[in-house]
């Protein structure tokens, strides 16, 4: 699990995340996981001339590449990280196993599950209740006295601040909150049922809307 610039990432073992230099980022683990943290010079801007092509290029100094980015770990990639890693190879030999790690870099598209905090107190009072505690199934005119605020005020703030109606906030939090569970080999039924879904099946077609696919294909279990 990775925090950077107000987001999170739960990553299985088939990614990485992209982190470049001067981002400030928080690691955590789920379960058992072990992370592992490779550093790599930062290579610089990409020469002018024989300027290789866009999908070879180094991310760092990339437009697309300004912020931490997803990408795909494939057996070269991980051969190259453990070798890094573990075999402290000499500097020249290491230079030359980074250059080739860089050129392997693939991103890949996830769709973000964002749940952003609002800033205004009132709503911000119900986003932290709810961040505790995803299940609490309390509508916005319940929350009402609570954040001090109307209903049609706090609907209104919600997507004001956070892009997106309460409704869907709340979904895109309570999925978040299910991330580290699945990681950690927790079932679809035990993440559900701790997130606020009364089925399975009510959590699985929330994820796959959501995300694009459903929570076995990011946490495969044996």
């Amino acid at each position: 699990m990775v925090r950077a610039l107000g987001r999170t990432w739960v990553l299985p073992a088939t990614t990485a995340l992209w982190i470049p230099p001067g981002v400030r980022h928080a690691t955590g683990t789920a379960g058992t996981t072990e992370p592992r943290t490779l550093y790599v010079r930062y290579p610089g801007p990409a020469p002018a001339a024989a300027d290789p092509p866009l999908r070879t290029r180094p991310p760092a100094d990339r437009p697309g590449w300004p912020e931490p980015t997803v990408v795909a770990v494939t057996p070269l990639l991980r051969a190259l990280s453990d070798h890094l890693a573990d075999d402290a190879p000499a500097p020249a030999a290491r230079a030359r196993a980074e250059a080739v790690l860089l050129d392997q870099l693939a991103p890949v598209a996830p769709t973000p599950v964002l749940a952003p905090m609002p800033h205004d107190p009132r709503p911000r009072a119900v986003a932290e209740a709810l961040r505790d505690t995803p299940a609490d199934a309390r509508t916005l005119a319940e929350w009402s006295p609570y954040a001090g605020a109307a209903p049609r005020t706090l609907a209104r703030l919600f997507v004001a601040e956070t892009g997106m109606p309460f409704g869907r906030w709340r979904t895109h939090l309570r999925l978040q909150a299910s991330l580290p569970l699945l990681a950690s080999g927790a079932t679809v039924a035990t993440a559900a049922r701790h997130v606020g879904y009364a089925s399975s099946s009510a959590f699985v077609a929330a994820f796959h809307r959501t995300v694009g696919a459903p929570p076995g294909t990011y946490f495969p279990r044996d």
